[in-house]
C-alpha cells in the first residue's frame, strides 16, 4: 500500500510518498519523492486547542503505512522529589491525542488524576508489539481519584494498558510493578517503558520502577505473559542505584537480541545482570558505535553522582570495560549531554557533557582527547543530521547550526524530537508551538542513497524510548 500525502504552505511545496512494510512497522517504509521546500519549510499540524506538548510518538496507528504522531499534552511538569521547586501539585490531567500528518485529530485519552502530571509518573510508548501492521499505544494507568489531600498519589491500584492505535480505546490491561521495598514515594515514582527483541524475533515490552536505589524490571510478550522479572538487588554485585533517566535497548553482546541499558548497568536478553560499574547514577548516557577502534557499541556516561574521578567516561558496551575517562572529580553532571559526529577532524562521535552548578562543560574525542573545555553552553544540544555531510549539526539557541556555527535553518518553539520520520537518512526537527506542531525538514540537496533511519533496529526503539523519561536522541546500531 502506498499513500501520497500533499503539503502547500508559505509557497513551500511538498510532496511525500511512502511505501510499507517490514521491520515490524518501519523496514520498508522509505521516502520515495524528496520535497522540494524553501528555507523556513515546516509542515504544520493544528492541536485541538491552544496549548503546548511535552512529547511526541510517532508511529503507524492505522496501518496504512503512513506515520501518524501522538502527543501528550499540556507541557506541565512535576517532580517526585519533595524539595522546593520539584514536586508541585498538578493542575490538570495529562492527554494523549493522535493526529494524521494532516492535521486530523484521530482521538484522545485522558491519563486522568490517578497519573500525576510529570514524566516519572506517566511514561508512555507507541510500537506494534502484537504485530498486526498497527501501532498500539501503551501507558502507565490507574482508577478514579486516588490523590491525598495534598494531591500525592500514593495508593490505589497502577497498571499497564494497551490502547487501540485506532480508537484511542484501551483493550488490555495488567498489573504494573509494585510499589512494596522503596523506601519512599520519590523514589517509587520513577518509572519506565520501552520495547527490546529479546529473542532477536519478537518485540517485548519492558517495565521498569526504580532509579536512584531500588530498581524492578519485567519483560512482558504482546499478551502481557510475563517473559522475565529481575530486581536489583538480587545480584551479587551492585546492581542498586544504577538507574539512568531512560530505557537503552541495544544489541550490546553482538547476539542478535538486545540488552537493556538502564544506566550504569546493563540486562543481558535473558533478565540478568550482564555488567555493573558501581559507581551510581548517570545522567548522561548515550550507546553507540563511538569509537570506530574499538570493535562493538560504547557507552558514554555523565554521573549525576557525584565522582572522585571518572565521571565522564566511555565503556565498552559487551562487557563495562572502561576505555577511557576524565581524571578530575565531578559534582553533579546533569541534562542529557550530546554523543554525534559533529567534527569531521576527530574520527567517530564526539562527546560532551557538563555540570549543572559549575562553568564547567566538556566536549572530547571519541578517544579521550579533550577539544575543548568552555565555561558556558546549553548543557542538551541536540545532533541531527541535516546537511548533505557526513558530520551532524545541532539545533540550539532557536536554530540549527554547525557546531560553533552559524545559523543554517531557524526553528521557532521548543524542540521535543530529533527523528528521521519523513524517510530519509537526514533527520527532522519537531517543535512545539501554542496550539501547534511543526515539523521541519531539511531543503538541502544530497546525491546520498541511504536507508532511512527507522530501519535500523536500534534507532527505531530509540526513538520508541523517547517519550518517557529524559529525551535522549536515537542511535544507530550498526
Amino acid at each position: 500500500m502506498r499513500r501520497q500525502i500533499l503539503f502547500v504552505r508559505m509557497s513551500v511545496f511538498v510532496v511525500l510518498a511512502f511505501a510499507v512494510v517490514g521491520f515490524a512497522e518501519d523496514k520498508g517504509r522509505r521516502r520515495l519523492a524528496k520535497p522540494t521546500v524553501n528555507a523556513e519549510s515546516y509542515i504544520s499540524i493544528r492541536l485541538n486547542g491552544d496549548y503546548d506538548f511535552q512529547k511526541v510518538a510517532i508511529g503507524d496507528l492505522d496501518g496504512d503505512g503512513a506515520y501518524e504522531y501522538v502527543i501528550k499534552q499540556p507541557n506541565f511538569n512535576t517532580d517526585p522529589y519533595q524539595h522546593p521547586g520539584y514536586w508541585k501539585k498538578s493542575t490538570t490531567t495529562y492527554k494523549l491525542e493522535a493526529y494524521r500528518l494532516d492535521g486530523t485529530m484521530m482521538w484522545r485519552y485522558d491519563m486522568g488524576w490517578s497519573i500525576e502530571a510529570g514524566i516519572w509518573y506517566s511514561p508512555w510508548i507507541v510500537y506494534d508489539v502484537d504485530g498486526d501492521g498497527r501501532a498500539e499505544v501503551y501507558c502507565k494507568a490507574g482508577e478514579g481519584d486516588p490523590r491525598d489531600e495534598k494531591g500525592l498519589v500514593q495508593t490505589g491500584p497502577e497498571y499497564l494498558v494497551k490502547i487501540d492505535g485506532r480508537t484511542g480505546k484501551i483493550v488490555a490491561k495488567t498489573d504494573w510493578l509494585s510499589r512494596d521495598g522503596f523506601p519512599s514515594y520519590n523514589y517509587y515514582c520513577r518509572n519506565f517503558l520501552a520495547v527490546a527483541y529479546l529473542d532477536g524475533v519478537k518485540p517485548a515490552l519492558i517495565m521498569q520502577r526504580g532509579t536512584y536505589n531500588v530498581i524492578k524490571t519485567q519483560a512482558l510478550d504482546k499478551a502481557f505473559k510475563r517473559i522475565w522479572y529481575w530486581e536489583a538487588a538480587q545480584e551479587k554485585k551492585k546492581y542498586s542505584g544504577q538507574g539512568s533517566h531512560g530505557l537503552i535497548t541495544a544489541d550490546v553482546d553482538g547476539d542478535g537480541r538486545d540488552e537493556l541499558v538502564i544506566g550504569a548497568a546493563v540486562l543481558d536478553d535473558n533478565g540478568k545482570g550482564l555488567w555493573t560499574l558501581e559507581m551510581g547514577h548517570p545522567d548522561v548516557c548515550y550507546c553507540g558505535d563511538i569509537d570506530p577502534d574499538n570493535p562493538g557499541l560504547e557507552v558514554f556516561y555523565g554521573f549525576e553522582t557525584r565522582q572522585k574521578t571518572d565521571g565522564i567516561c566511555v565503556v565498552d558496551a559487551k562487557t563495562g570495560r572502561k576505555l577511557w575517562a576524565h581524571k578530575k572529580p565531578s559534582r553533579h553532571l546533569h541534562g542529557q549531554g550530546m554523543a554525534a559526529d559533529i567534527l569531521a577532524e576527530y574520527p567517530g562521535m564526539e562527546v560532551f557533557a557538563g555540570e549543572r552548578d559549575l562553568k564547567e562543560r566538556w566536549l572530547y574525542s571519541s578517544q579521550g582527547e579533550l577539544i575543548k573545555f568552555s565555561e558556558t553552553g546549553s548543557l542538551t544540544p541536540r545532533a541531527l543530521w541535516w546537511d548533505a555531510d557526513p558530520q551532524k549539526e545541532v539545533v540550539i539557541s532557536g536554530a540549527i547550526r554547525d557546531w560553533g556555527g552559524e545559523a543554517i535553518q531557524p526553528v521557532k518553539g521548543r524542540v521535543i524530537a530529533v527523528v528521521d520520520c519523513l524517510g530519509d537518512y537526514r533527520e527532522e526537527v519537531i517543535t512545539s508551538l501554542k496550539g501547534e506542531m511543526r515539523i521541519y525538514t531539511t531543503n538541502i540537496p544530497t546525491s546520498e542513497s541511504r536507508p532511512p533511519l527507522m530501519q535500523d533496529r536500534q534507532y527505531r526503539l530509540g526513538v520508541v524510548a523517547q517519550t518517557m523519561g529524559y529525551y535522549y536522541p536515537a542511535q544507530l546500531g550498526k
